[in-house]
């Protein structure tokens, strides 16, 4: 069976950490897989006001972002307490989204637990529909 393999651009723009909660742990004890999905979008989040952005729905009155798809490989498992570096990268722009990419590395082993990929396009929430990426968002990523 085929893999999903994630090629990572050179370079990332963003970085932040994060603590793994017991929340985030499955029956397994380690990080579950939909709780990496969550770590990313924290960190998306975190990247956004760091751009001066209050959150994802309005970046300039009322276009915002949604995630049109996603892509999450798995490296190796995280534990409770455990501090994850969650670096950020962008590429591929369209005029209605681009591709934010992920690597999420144990900062105290120096393993990477997990890389990830989202398809975010720009929507318009007053019109509800997809809508071509704010200059001002454009400018940020790009810079």
């Amino acid at each position: 069976m085929a893999r999903i393999q994630i090629t990572l651009p050179d370079t990332f723009i963003f970085s932040t950490e994060l603590t793994i909660r017991a929340s985030d742990l499955n029956y397994g004890a380690h990080v579950g897989n939909d709780s990496i999905l969550t770590l990313m979008q924290e960190a998306r989040v975190i990247f956004y006001r760091s751009l001066g952005f209050k959150d994802e729905i309005s970046f300039d009155g009322s276009v915002g972002q949604i995630v049109a798809d996603t892509a999450i490989q798995y490296k190796s498992e995280a534990f409770l307490g455990d501090h994850l570096t969650i670096k950020i990268a962008v590429d591929e722009f369209t005029r209605f989204g681009f591709d934010m990419y992920y690597v999420l590395e144990n900062i105290e082993t120096g393993k990477e637990v997990a890389r990830g990929k989202t398809g975010i396009v720009c929507f318009d929430y007053e019109k509800r529909k997809i809508a071509a990426i704010p200059d001002i968002l454009l400018h940020k990523l790009k810079r």
